[in-house]
C-alpha cells in the first residue's frame, strides 16, 4: 500500500457534500450553455479558454448525459433528469455503429443508465441494438472484439490484423446487459470468450497489463502487443490498469466467476502496492512515465479506480477504505475545479494521449462520469 493514510480534515459526509455542491454548480452552467444551442452540444473537455464538443460518433459521447443521469440519482431532482433523457435521446443513432468498438461505453453511459432509472422498453431497444452491432466486431478465431479496424486512420499504418485493446473490456458489459435483457446466450458467451482471453494475453505475471494485443484474427492467437497510449510497450498505461480493474470487477459481478474477482484483486495489488504511485493515490499517467515525479497525472485514471474500488468493496469491505481515500483526493482543491472555472467541468489533470499530444492536462468528460458514479456508489453503500 503506498504510503501512510491521508490526514482527514473532514468527514465523510462533508466530502460527499463538497463534491455534490460542485457538481451541482459546474453541470447548472454546462446545461445552461446547452440549452441555450438549438440542438444539443455535448462537451468533451476544456482546452485554452473553449469548451470543445463533440459529434454523435466519438467515443465519449454517452459520458455527458449519463453523467447528468447520476446527477438524478444523487439528487432525486426531477430537472436533472429531464435534461439526462432529453440528452441520450439526442444520441439516436450511436447504437447503430458498426465500426465503432466502443459502442458500449457510448450506449451504456447514457440509455444504460436511462433505462435503470426509468425501465422505458425505448431505452432496453437501444441497448440490444448496441450489442448487435458490437457483435460484428466479434472475431471467433481470436475468441475477442476487433478494437480498432486494421486498415482505417493512424491504426492502419501499424501493420496490426485484428487490435484489441484493454479498454475494449469495459465495452463487454454491453454484451453482459444484453444477454440479462434477452435471455439469449449468445452475447453472454462472446463477453465470457473476451473476458477469458483477454486474462490469458493482455496481462504480465505481475498484473500490469498491455495496452494493446494484435490477434490473428483468421488463425487465432497473438501477432504482438504494445501500446499506443502508453509511454512504451512494456510500460503500464495508467487509465489502461484502471480499465482492467473495473472490467474485471465489473465481469464478476454479472457471472460470479471468483477467476474475474481474483484478477481484480491482483491488479489492484500491482496499482497500490506500486512505488510510482504517489501519496494521494493519484496516478502518473502512465507508471512508468519518464519525468516521474515531474510528469502529469491523470485523475481520469484515478476516477475510474475510486469507482471500481466502490463495487470491489461490496464482497470484499477492507476496499472501501483505499476507495474513501481516493474519493476525498479527488475532492482537494488540487483536482476539483473552481465552479466557474475548467469549463465547467469537474475534474482537472486529466491525460487523454501523451503519444498523440492530444488532451493533456484538461477535463474530460469521462473523468466526470467515473467521479460522480464513484459517489453514488459510495452513497448508495
Amino acid at each position: 500500500m503506498a504510503s501512510a493514510s491521508l490526514v482527514a480534515c473532514t468527514s465523510s459526509e462533508q466530502v460527499e457534500q463538497i463534491i455534490l455542491d460542485a457538481a451541482t454548480k459546474h453541470l447548472t452552467n454546462q446545461c445552461a450553455i446547452i440549452d441555450e444551442a438549438t440542438t444539443f452540444i455535448n462537451p468533451k473537455t476544456f482546452k485554452g479558454d473553449t469548451i470543445c464538443y463533440i459529434p454523435q460518433d466519438d467515443w465519449c459521447s454517452g459520458f455527458f448525459p449519463g453523467t447528468i443521469l447520476q446527477m438524478y440519482k444523487l439528487t432525486g431532482d426531477s430537472l436533472w433528469l429531464e435534461r439526462g433523457l432529453r440528452y441520450t435521446e439526442a444520441l439516436d443513432t450511436i447504437m447503430n455503429l458498426k465500426w465503432h468498438h466502443d459502442v458500449g461505453f457510448m450506449v451504456m453511459a447514457s440509455y444504460g443508465q436511462a433505462y435503470n432509472i426509468t425501465g422505458n422498453p425505448i431505452y432496453k431497444d437501444a441497448i440490444i441494438t448496441a450489442a448487435n452491432s458490437l457483435a460484428t466486431r466479434f472475431r471467433p478465431a481470436a475468441g475477442v472484439i476487433q478494437s480498432w479496424d486494421e486498415d482505417r486512420g493512424w491504426q492502419g499504418k501499424r501493420g496490426w490484423m485484428c487490435p484489441t485493446i484493454i479498454d475494449n473490456m469495459m465495452n463487454i458489459e454491453l454484451f453482459f446487459e444484453a444477454s440479462r435483457l434477452t435471455g439469449d446466450t449468445s452475447y453472454y458467451k462472446m463477453a465470457i470468450s473476451h473476458a477469458d482471453t483477454t486474462l490469458l494475453y493482455h496481462f504480465r505475471p505481475d498484473f500490469s497489463t498491455y495496452h494493446v494485443v494484435d490477434y490473428d484474427k483468421v488463425n487465432g492467437g497473438v501477432r504482438s502487443r504494445c501500446t499506443a497510449q502508453g509511454y512504451a510497450d512494456e510500460s503500464c498505461w495508467s487509465r489502461g490498469e484502471a480499465w482492467a480493474l473495473y472490467s474485471y470487477t465489473m465481469c464478476y459481478r454479472y457471472t460470479k466467476n471468483e477467476a474475474y474477482l481474483k484478477q481484480a484483486k491482483a491488479i489492484f495489488e500491482y496499482i497500490f502496492n506500486n512505488s510510482n504511485l504517489p501519496y494521494d493515490l493519484v496516478p502518473y499517467w502512465d507508471f512508468n512515465a519518464p519525468n516521474i515525479p515531474n510528469d502529469y497525472r491523470d485523475a481520469s485514471a484515478a476516477a475510474v479506480i475510486c469507482s471500481a474500488l466502490y463495487e470491489l468493496s461490496q464482497w470484499e469491505s477492507t476496499y472501501i477504505n483505499v476507495a474513501d481515500r481516493l474519493l476525498r483526493s479527488l475532492a482537494t482543491t488540487k483536482y476539483l475545479a473552481e465552479p466557474g472555472t475548467n469549463g465547467n467541468f469537474l475534474l482537472k489533470h486529466c491525460v487523454g494521449s501523451i503519444p498523440h499530444n492530444s488532451e493533456i492536462d484538461v477535463p474530460l468528460n469521462y473523468a466526470d462520469y467515473y467521479f460522480l458514479e464513484a459517489l453514488c456508489r459510495k452513497m448508495q453503500q
